[in-house]
């Protein structure tokens, strides 16, 4: 088994918590640079099953500000892309392993999209598998009026009702009607979602990352000027749902042929909080892909 190494790094506002597995002196020796799994808000443990089909490298995790082992010390409650970018710069650089291949899911591919538009450097690859950002749909407006929605739907009425609306509003296909607030809320018992409050206001989904992450605008310019090769990705699954839509969206803008991967959202989950992908046959795609560079 890979030793584990966990570090702590200090930065703006926040203590992050890492993990390396594998050894940095081993990194880049034979052409395969530290591959970095990052997820936002899901932490570390996320990645246990994908990580365990890259053996061979180097592989770095982490815990987002905010969440899990990395603490928000500065009191603010809600999280920015550009916050995230820079957290994952300062671990890139605290390794000094040279540049990573980074692979970003969901708003961990939104942070991503906001580092190498800054920091084109610190990144050889970049794999942005389904970034939900709704300021890239046509039916922007509608969407971003959605997820705003949900925030205030969490704050409104706490996790039950809100987490309803998301677990709708991301599986929903198509874009969202200008009518969409008169259709009738979600019933959290469909869901098995606790319909009492509970009166927590926490959530690093609703809460933190909501708002930032699906109002992120990536910057195409810098994204088309970067020396990283970027592969924006989705699930096979996934087709017609919001965060499916925007990849193909920034692909789009960008030039670039949308890469699609097995399973769905979460298809590299090999059981992590109850949910099931293709793992396997995820990390072969995955491999392919950076095996490409």
């Amino acid at each position: 088994m890979t030793e584990l190494e966990t570090r702590t790094l200090e930065v703006p506002g926040a203590t992050l918590q890492y993990d390396i597995r594998g050894e940095l002196k081993d990194a880049g020796a034979d052409g395969s640079p530290v591959l970095m799994l990052v997820g936002s808000p899901m932490t570390a443990d996320g990645f246990g099953t994908l990580g365990s089909y890259f053996t061979d490298r180097t592989v770095v995790t982490y815990d987002p500000r905010g969440v899990g082992r990395s603490v928000r010390t500065d009191g603010a409650a809600e999280h920015l892309p550009e916050e995230h970018a820079d957290d994952l710069r300062r671990v890139i650089e605290d390794l000094d392993a040279g540049p990573v291949e980074l692979f970003g899911s969901s708003g961990g591919a939104v942070n991503g999209l906001a580092l190498v538009a800054a920091h084109p450097g610190l990144v050889r690859t970049f794999v942005a598998h389904e970034p939900p950002t709704a300021q890239v749909l046509p039916d922007r407006e509608e969407a971003l009026a959605v997820c705003v929605d949900i925030y205030d739907t969490y704050q409104r009425s706490g996790m039950g009702p809100g987490m309803a609306k998301f677990i709708a509003v991301t599986s929903r296909k198509g874009p969202f009607p200008a009518n969409w607030a008169e259709e009738p809320s979600p019933d959290p018992a469909d869901f098995g979602l606790p319909t009492e409050d509970d009166g927590s206001r926490d959530d690093p989904l609703m809460r933190q990352n909501i708002r930032g992450c699906t109002g992120y605008r990536p910057d195409f310019d810098a994204l088309r000027a970067a020396s990283t090769r970027i592969v924006v990705a989705a699930g096979k699954e996934s087709g017609g749902q919001l965060a499916a839509r925007a990849a193909a969206s920034i692909a789009d803008r960008l030039g670039i042929a949308l890469t699609v991967f097995p399973s769905h959202h979460a298809g590299f989950l090999g059981g992590e909080f109850g949910q099931q992908g293709e793992p396997e046959a995820f990390a072969a795609a995955l491999r392919e892909v950076l095996s490409a560079d």
